[in-house]
């Protein structure tokens, strides 16, 4: 599985973005496509996640803020971001999981997001 993320730069407090996420190669191996997102001397944490049938999940950091969406005939997952937050700057990474399936854990390279005045 290959990820190519797209979307990131720099926005305004109380501003959105919308991350995009295309995966390519054995797709049939994921099963949940998710976004992370990552700063400086942190770990990476979990902020959103979408299963194969359509279940979301999201950090509590980012519900009713964030929206996780996955276009399955285009194999891509997109990452709706609303009223952002300086403190949601970071890289954001797309991961595709297909460890259950193919045994497979692939992440994108990562996009910036800068949130400030």
């Amino acid at each position: 599985v290959r990820l190519e993320e797209s979307g990131g730069g720099l926005v305004q407090p109380g501003g959105s973005l919308t991350l995009s996420c295309a995966a390519s190669g054995r797709t049939g191996c994921i099963s949940t496509m998710n976004w992370y997102r990552q700063t400086p001397g942190k770990e990476r944490e979990l902020v959103a996640a979408v299963t194969f049938g359509g279940t979301t999940n999201y950090a509590d950091s980012v519900k009713g803020r964030f929206t996780i969406s996955r276009d399955s005939g285009k194999n891509t997952v997109y990452l709706q971001m609303n009223g952002l937050k300086s403190e949601d700057t970071a890289v954001y990474y797309c991961n595709a999981d297909g460890r259950a399936k193919c045994g497979i854990n692939t992440w994108g390279s990562g996009t910036q997001v800068t949130v400030s005045s």
